[in-house]
């Protein structure tokens, strides 16, 4: 029995010493924590309990027979974040600089399958240099069975990427078809092309960092989520992401109670719009006195920035908020930002999380490369995704809702529960100025006729009462009472239920 036990300890120290001593300094060289350092920031200390880990590749070709590496560079099993259930992932660039064998998908897919059947999430630590090319079509196989998993747990249960490293080819369609993903600037990567092959087919100079780096994704392309300075610091934004989700679809989100009362009020807010209607003010300041302590967690915050979206709480309950923001293109609505929302407005229908609008739009971005780009059939992603969502939907007009961007804001055309407006907002086909000019073109000679004919249409549009009359504003609230109104809102909505028709699934226009 000693001889077994010393040679299970063998075997455990091998497998954690991944590629050796020397390859685990060259990656804390680069700044890089190894993939078991990861998942020991990532999950509650000693919780980790890792599956396969003397699993080994079975390729027999160019000399590989004759270099295994237990574990073969995935480290994989599950444990805790602040207590909650988690399988977990880890590439290890040590060993074949993470390449992905038939039998390192295997050990992937086993964990996904498993979270699949207990109702838990699956946070994937990618650092990757690709396909094991040795392997050839069996390590593509491999991709291939991860991506139909990836598939099959979508709005099961939530799926997290975090890109810590190289991530290049068939690596990266697991984690775009995963629900979040973070990246680490300056260390980690995301592209399908290197810059060599762009340079050999579109002779275009361009380095790994410019091609598909943290910026390039968080910035450019939307991507990725968010951007850190390292590992340690995106693992631990992780936890903080973590703590909002439910485990599942069939599970509500966690609520944490904070002191912070609902029925607070915060008199600053009547004076957050300006009195001039095109001047700009930060949406992110009411989000942030609305929410429980200022606390709002946002993603993609470099990225289409005249819209934002985050996860937050209100009386302890996560909520997701979706909010125009005026100091950014006015707040009009574009092909990025309407993508941008969509997407996350599905998650939280998917997951069971409220979703609080706050409406100051104008209208679609006018312009040819937003009609040439497919603006109308990008802005009907959101129109879809308001429409097909079932979750508590409050939506609260600051100022402006304008044309059919009104609609599309989570107006109650959309089935949303409860529509509030402040007090100075317009709902109208568009501002009074330009539909005068086309009511009365004939006047347009007359600007005096013309200001008179403004004022008349203000005094009637430009103000909440007339959608109020017709039942689509349910109140018009004081500004500073908009934590206590959407609080009282989100108590009576929580056991609401409504179905969608039965479907296969519906045909969101892509």
């Amino acid at each position: 029995m000693q001889d077994i036990l010393e040679q299970l300890e063998k075997k455990r120290a091998a497998a954690r010493l991944g590629g050796g001593q020397k390859r685990i300094d060259a990656q804390h060289a680069k700044g890089k924590l190894t993939a078991r350092e990861r998942i020991e920031v990532l999950l509650d200390e000693g919780t980790f309990e890792e599956w396969d880990m003397f699993v080994e590749h079975r390729c027999t070709d160019f000399g590989m027979e004759d270099n295994k590496i237990p574990g073969d560079g995935v480290v994989t099993g599950y444990g805790m974040i602040n207590g909650r259930l988690v399988f977990v992932y880890s590439q290890d660039f040590t060993v074949y600089g993470g390449a992905l064998s038939e039998t390192h998908a295997e050990k992937i897919c086993k964990v996904m399958d498993q979270a699949m059947k207990v109702g838990a999430p699956v946070i994937g630590l990618n650092d990757s240099g690709g396909a094991r090319i040795q392997e050839g079509v069996a390590s593509l196989g491999g991709y291939a069975e991860v991506f139909q998993r990836n598939v099959m747990a979508s709005g099961v249960v939530p799926q997290i990427s975090m890109i810590m490293g190289p991530s290049a080819g068939g690596a990266v369609y697991s984690p775009a078809l995963t629900d979040f993903i973070f990246m680490v600037k300056d260390t980690s990567y995301m592209f399908v092309t290197g810059p060599d092959v762009v340079k050999t087919v579109t002779h275009e100079e361009v380095t790994a960092e410019e091609l598909g780096g943290a910026l390039t994704h968080t910035t450019k392309s939307g991507v990725a989520d968010m951007a850190f300075e390292n590992d340690v610091e995106a693992l631990l934004m992780l936890r903080r992401l973590f703590n909002y989700l439910p485990l599942n679809n069939k599970e509500k989100a966690p609520v944490r109670k904070s002191g912070d009362p609902t029925d607070r009020m915060d008199l600053s807010l009547d004076t957050l719009v300006p009195e001039n209607p095109n001047k700009a003010y930060d949406m992110k300041e009411l989000i942030v006195k609305t929410v429980d302590d200022g606390d709002f967690f946002e993603l993609q915050p470099d990225y289409a920035k005249n819209i934002l979206i985050g996860f937050a709480r209100i009386d302890g309950q996560t909520v997701g908020i979706v909010a125009n923001q005026p100091l950014v293109l006015a707040g009009c609505l574009d092909i990025k930002s309407s993508i941008k929302a969509a997407r996350f407005v599905r998650f939280c229908d998917a997951f069971n999380i409220p979703v609080i609008t706050f409406v100051d739009v104008p209208g679609f971005m006018p312009g040819t490369s937003q009609e040439f780009g497919g603006i109308i059939k990008h802005g009907a992603k959101l129109l879809y995704a308001y429409a097909e969502c079932t979750v508590p939907k409050i939506t609260v007009i600051t100022r402006k809702a304008y044309g059919g961007a009104y609609d599309v804001m989570a107006s109650k055309h959309l089935r949303g529960d409860v529509n509030f407006s402040w007090p100075n907002a317009e709902i109208a086909v568009m501002g009074a100025k330009g539909a005068v000019e086309i009511i009365f073109r004939e006047d347009k000679g007359d600007p005096v006729k013309l200001a008179a004919k403004e004022a008349e249409y203000k005094a009637r549009f430009a103000n909440p009462f007339v959608a109020g009359a017709r039942g689509f504003i349910d109140d018009v609230i004081q500004p500073h009472e908009t934590r206590k109104r959407i609080a009282r809102s989100l108590v009576m909505l929580k056991d609401k239920k409504i179905e969608n028709p039965w479907r296969k699934h519906g045909n969101i226009p892509l």
